[in-house]
């Protein structure tokens, strides 16, 4: 028996919102990280975990807090992780260099500043905060991909003096910490938005931190905290 014309209408409408449905799936997100150590923690711990990996699977053995909480669970997502322990701004370039341009929808995690502070900039009177500018601004223009999300530089002395450790008088120190982070928020503020880790870490503890300054497992998952819903929303 030929169809009836309703039959057709019907076939093509089922087609349709099949076809629809597929359009309208979500994409997997290309998570790109870019930076130091606050990124890179993997080797600080025993499982190898670093904060986007989290994001983007959470392992709910580890941490059942984050069970469904994670990119998987969602839209899907790709690590893209290019930040290496120990960069500061100068070694910035070199990860853009491996990194490939995005192909579909992506977000980019950085976390620059700390090593750079550590390095000198703690003591700065003024001429390496212009050119820590300059160069950081540098490499994110070359940067291809939006939005950027911004941390900020922690302080794993929870604020107390007493535990500086920089060498360097505490009120010039967290003079130059504020600068420093006065910088990123700026840029974040352009291109993306800002993870504030040092508010979210002042009121952590010490188990967040491991060998002085470096995140912990605990501190990885911190470190995902604060960049989750960010990425979550882009």
């Amino acid at each position: 028996m030929p169809p009836t014309r309703r039959h057709v209408l019907a076939l093509s409408a089922t087609a349709l919102g099949a076809g629809g449905g597929a359009a309208g799936a979500a994409v997997p997100l290309a998570v790109y990280s870019f930076g130091d150590s606050i990124l890179d923690c993997g080797v600080y711990n025993e499982h190898g975990v670093h904060p986007t990996q989290l994001i983007v699977r959470n392992d709910d053995r580890l941490f059942p807090e984050f069970r469904g909480q994670d990119l998987h669970s969602r839209r899907g997502g790709r690590v893209q992780h290019h930040a290496v322990d120990g960069a500061t701004v100068d070694s910035l370039p070199r990860q853009l260099q491996g990194a490939p341009r995005p192909a579909g929808p992506a977000v980019a995690l950085l976390t620059v500043g700390g090593n750079d502070l550590l390095r000198g900039l703690a003591a700065d009177t003024g001429a390496g905060m212009r050119e820590f500018e300059r160069k950081l601004l540098a490499f994110v223009r070359a940067l291809p991909v939006r939005p950027l999300l911004v941390g900020t530089v922690y302080d794993p002395t929870f604020g107390d003096d007493r535990q500086n450790f920089t060498g360097v008088p505490p009120k010039v120190a967290r003079a130059n910490l504020a600068r420093v982070n006065a910088i990123l928020a700026q840029v974040a503020a352009k291109e993306g938005a800002l993870a504030d880790l040092h508010a979210h870490f002042l009121k952590g503890d010490p188990s967040w931190y491991t060998r002085v300054i470096e995140p912990s497992l605990r501190g990885a998952s911190e470190v995902r905290r604060v960049f989750l819903p960010l990425v979550l929303s882009s």
